[in-house]
């Protein structure tokens, strides 16, 4: 393959010879079949050693990365950061009102996360919730629609950036903590009816000590449900930092009499690895399993949260450049010939393309006319009257 692809290239910069600027064209593209006919189908890496709570042994220290698959988790880590910084860019614009809690820099973690899961699974999370929104099959122009409180969101307009859904997928809940019984409850389903499914439910660091987060796990230890617990440790809770906030910060191990792993939450492989052990383990009746994933959040809190008054911007910029998780799977994807920087390139082109559609539609979309403000309180129920924001005014519901 080799030998021909030369030749070709010879013959056709010959041919091409007497035109100007053609040689060199002609030559980039040889060059990029070349490139493409030699890249390696797979490579193995070495995963950062997982911590272990009340378990003999744990996921695998070597994993195994398609280039199939590294071009995917690739884009879908880029599409969450690019439409991550257009919600950025469109708050600051004052187009996105409210709540808006961004996921940039713990892009790894959904990713990796839904890589190891069935779409049949189930999965429920807190308000910083657009990551998973994506990943469970939700546009992104439907996101950033609900995000601007257009009609054509994927909650219609009515949610914004704590409450959206999709099927198998709970939210985006706004109380801290609140998701985690309710996805207990979810758990209990899925062993009432016997269907092999499984639920993830997450939560971060700064609800780690809610009360209802113990009582969920000594409910789900006793009846051992098929859920994983997973605590998105991205080191602040709000503006407090976990030393603060913790008298232990080891939150895989808070589960106590339940099994815990704590894994490096920037690196995609990592992630997938672990979910996919902690999957098995709840698949096989063993009950439920708490995993700690170690990331961090570029942006605030929250976008009223200039994110710099409780740490430096030097930290920020020293989880940039030595923990990134997008730079990371570039970098082991460059090195091992699964991909070429060209390549990736021209993803990251198209992925800015599809943000900036999606952005145009979800600043031209109309919003929600006002006799639609009661709709969808209740599935198939019949039409009933709802009171407005004071007493005389009526929305009629439909669901």
């Amino acid at each position: 393959m080799r030998k021909m692809l030369a030749a070709l290239s010879r013959l056709l910069q010959g041919t091409a010879a007497s035109r100007p600027g053609a040689v060199s064209e002609v030559a980039r593209v040889v060059v990029t079949s070349r490139n493409y006919a030699d890249f390696a189908n797979e490579a193995t890496f070495e995963i950062k050693k997982y911590d272990l709570h009340r378990l003999e042994e744990g996921p695998p220290t070597t994993a195994v990365l398609t280039r199939e698959e590294g071009l995917q988790y690739y884009k879908t880590m880029q599409t969450i950061r690019r439409m991550e910084l257009k919600a950025d860019q469109l708050y600051k614009q004052k187009i996105i009102r409210g709540f808006c809690h961004l996921y940039d820099g713990q892009e790894a973690c959904c990713v990796g996360l839904e890589a190891a899961i069935n779409r049949t699974d189930h999965l429920i999370t807190a308000y910083r919730a657009h990551g998973f929104t994506y990943t469970r099959g939700i546009p992104v122009r439907e996101i950033l629609a609900e995000l601007t409180g257009r009609i054509g969101g994927c909650a219609k307009g009515k949610g914004g950036s704590m409450h959206m859904y999709a099927k198998n997928f709970y939210g985006g809940n706004g109380i801290v903590g609140a998701q985690v019984p309710l996805g207990a409850g979810i758990a209990l389903a899925c062993k009432y009816f016997g269907n092999d499914e499984i639920c993830v439910t997450l939560y971060g660091d700064g609800a780690a000590n809610q009360g209802q987060i113990f009582e969920t796990f000594n409910m789900a230890a006793l009846w051992k449900l098929p859920c994983i617990f997973i605590c998105e440790n991205n080191r602040y809770g709000m503006g407090t930092s976990v030393e603060r906030a913790a008298a232990s910060t080891d939150y895989y191990k808070r589960g106590d009499f339940i099994p815990g792993l704590r894994v490096d939450g920037m690196d995609v492989l990592a992630v997938r690895e672990a979910t996919k052990f902690a999957a098995g383990h709840c698949r096989a009746g063993k009950g439920p399993i708490v995993m700690e994933l170690q990331t961090y959040r570029y942006h605030g809190h929250s976008m009223s949260d200039p994110g710099v008054s409780y740490r430096t911007r030097e930290e920020i910029q020293e989880v940039r450049s030595k923990s990134d998780p997008i730079t990371l799977l570039k970098d082991r994807m460059v090195n091992n010939n699964l991909a070429s920087v060209e390549e990736l390139k021209e993803i990251d082109v198209e992925v800015r393309k599809q943000i900036e559609d999606a952005a145009q539609f979800a600043t031209t979309d109309p919003e929600p006319p006002l006799e639609e403000l009661g709709n969808y309180i209740y599935n198939k129920e019949p039409p009933f009257e709802v009171r407005g924001p004071n007493q005389w005014t009526r929305y009629k519901s439909v669901g």
